[in-house]
């Protein structure tokens, strides 16, 4: 079955009693289950035998939304989360449980992934070294020389959309022993799959493309089959799961997720290019550009012409208060703080992903103050352009 039908059929109509089977999963809101037999009730507690038991362990409409990831991702088993950050922080508490407590990071990441990293992984005792992904030699340096007990990066580098050579970082890390985590939000399995690439775990946003309407916060991991009993195992105990409302819309989300994808790709390049003639953009940050510095990678890595729905662009000249102005002068593009909305969204990353890092940190990594970021909806691609044209008039 191809990723598009799985997006459709996978997890649900699962036999609920002895008359019907529904045709898409319910929501279950059940703490915890009752069996006829206690011997039946001991093995699905001992995991010998598949079912609910209590909602920390388990819950019907999560584990059909877990079914789903795990089958889009491939992986051995997969775990719906409350929130993308919790599913990062344990993906990295699975990794360095019985592992050295260092870890090695993409440079450029989502703000609250390295201030994770920075505020809480590193007073805890975890030492952070930051590296340059797309700079093979100097990965390749860094891993040799602080032997991690994890490696972190995202499929495409927000909010700058750099594209590193994902798999050749996979196959330097599992030489290395060095599980590899990848944050594939941006991406979405409908483009990359990590774990085919030798990453060991993935970690979503759910709340932004594949639950895709604005109305869910959430997270996913997927692992293979080395960590997935221990991230299962972190879960059970320390409870980061999903509500079932929350898995429930996630896996309605995922039902068009092919759809939405396919038509936010077709809109973002139209953008890019768009961008790229205003004589007011000093410069367009997008996957698709034929001058995009990663170009090698991305062509290896994605399928061709889909190259996400993101799209960061400079406005020559801007400080804060003409970014502001330009945002507030947007009539149908969304001022708000997500992505991969059916919407069209824009975000001040310096004000919203990235306020985490210092003014010289964002700096650095080249995080102007006249960058803005754009999520590219499913609306008509005329109406899109018009607005972004009035705005920069």
């Amino acid at each position: 079955m191809k990723p598009e039908s799985k997006t459709v059929h996978w997890g649900d109509r699962r036999k609920i009693g002895a008359d019907f089977i529904p045709v898409t999963t319910p929501i279950y809101t059940a703490a915890s289950y009752v069996y006829e037999s206690m011997d039946q009730l001991e093995r699905v507690f001992d995991m010998q035998e598949s079912g609910p038991s209590y909602a920390r362990y388990d819950n019907p409409t999560r584990s059909a939304l877990e079914e789903v990831m795990r089958e889009l991702e491939g992986g051995a088993g997969a775990i719906a989360c409350a929130s993308g950050m919790i599913a990062i922080h344990t993906a990295l508490l699975a990794a360095l449980l019985d592992r050295p407590k260092r870890v090695l990071a993409a440079n450029m990441m989502y703000g609250a992934t390295t201030a994770m990293l920075m505020n809480i992984f590193e007073p805890m005792g975890v030492e952070t070294t930051q590296v340059d992904p797309c700079d093979l030699a100097a990965f390749e340096a860094a891993l040799a020389e602080t032997k991690p007990g994890a490696v972190i990066m995202e499929t495409v580098a927000n909010p700058l959309l750099r594209v590193a050579p994902l798999d050749k970082i996979a196959a330097l890390c599992r030489s290395a022993n060095a599980p590899l985590i990848v944050d594939n939000t941006f991406a979405t399995p409908l483009l990359v799959r990590p774990l085919d690439l030798g990453a060991s775990i993935v970690c979503h946003s759910a709340t932004k493309y594949l639950a895709g309407h604005g109305d869910v916060l959430g997270g996913v991991i997927v692992a293979n089959e080395e960590h997935f009993n221990t991230i299962r195992g972190l879960s059970r105990t320390l409870g980061p799961v999903m509500g079932p409302f929350e898995s429930y819309l996630t896996m309605r989300g995922i039902k068009t997720l092919a759809l939405r994808v396919e038509r936010q790709c077709e809109n973002a390049r139209k953008v890019a290019e768009w961008l790229g003639a205003q004589a007011k953009v000093e410069r367009v940050y997008f996957p698709g550009d034929p001058k995009h510095p990663d170009r090698e990678s991305i062509l290896r890595l994605f399928p061709e012409g889909r190259y996400g729905g993101l799209v960061a662009f400079e406005i020559k000249g801007a400080a804060k208060a003409d970014i502001f102005r330009f945002m507030e002068r947007l009539q149908m593009v969304v001022r708000a703080t997500s992505l991969g909305d059916v919407h069209t969204m824009i975000l001040y990353p310096a004000m919203a992903s990235h306020r985490d890092l210092s003014p010289k940190h964002r700096e650095r990594l080249g995080i102007h103050e006249n960058l803005v970021r754009m999520s590219i909806g499913i609306e008509a691609i005329e109406d899109i352009l018009a607005d972004l044209g009035q705005a920069l008039a």
